[in-house]
């Protein structure tokens, strides 16, 4: 390993730290952007099955006890029941943006990374090309090893930037289209509730305010 630090040059350095820094992002989206994690069932399950006022309570205690963007918006929804649809839409809405900034963390490093690693590796490949024609200058074209040491360079840098940049790009791709996902899922869900509170609240007001019927007492 040490060796091929040598015979990279000054930008295997930075591409080192690139594929390290891209390796964190990875293993710790693959953990977070877990489906259970996100769409959590529970929190699902809490959605589907509310069909009262009086749930709003038990509702929002599941929701305690879960952490993630689902669980957050849905309690928000809950804890603002008595708010008419907009209010409770805004509000929903207000938190989402918050919430589903955390469903992104990370990317645009990794997007960095897919873009700059190759960059990296060509001006590895201009600084190894650099060395080769100053040898050729002072010894000539006939000193082999003396031109190895700038070939190589060249020639591992950029080897090392593209398979630092290729995977990085197809997590980031990966990723951004998993998170896209969530999104739409949790949209769904959260508008479920915010129809089922209208619906209950829309019941719960024709009833109160139907009229009582007359009693006739005939003499």
């Amino acid at each position: 390993m040490l060796e091929l630090f040598e015979r990279g040059g000054v930008m295997i350095y930075p591409l080192a730290f690139s594929s390290l820094l891209a390796v964190a992002i990875i293993v710790e989206r693959l953990i977070t952007l877990r489906r259970k994690k996100i769409i959590i069932p529970e929190i699902i399950n809490v959605v589907e099955q509310f069909n009262s006022l009086k749930d709003v309570d038990l509702a929002k205690n599941i929701c305690l006890r879960y952490e993630g963007p689902l669980p957050s918006i849905i309690r928000i929804g809950l804890e603002n029941s008595d708010l008419d649809r907009n209010g409770i839409k805004e509000l929903i809405e207000d938190q989402g943006r918050q919430e589903i900034r955390k469903l992104g963390k990370g990317l645009g490093i990794l997007e960095t990374v897919a873009a700059i690693a190759p960059l990296m590796g060509l001006a590895g490949t201009v600084l190894g090309m650099i060395k080769v024609f100053g040898v050729i200058k002072e010894q000539g074209v006939g000193q082999a090893a003396a031109l190895s040491g700038g070939i190589s360079e060249a020639l591992l840098t950029t080897v090392t930037g593209l398979f630092i940049g290729i995977p990085a790009l197809i997590f980031y791709n990966y990723f951004s289209h998993k998170a896209e996902n969530f999104v739409l899922d949790i949209e769904k869900h959260s508008g479920l509730l915010v129809k089922k509170l209208n619906s209950i609240k829309s019941s719960s007001e024709i009833k109160n305010g139907a009229p009582q019927p007359i009693n006739v007492n005939r003499q």
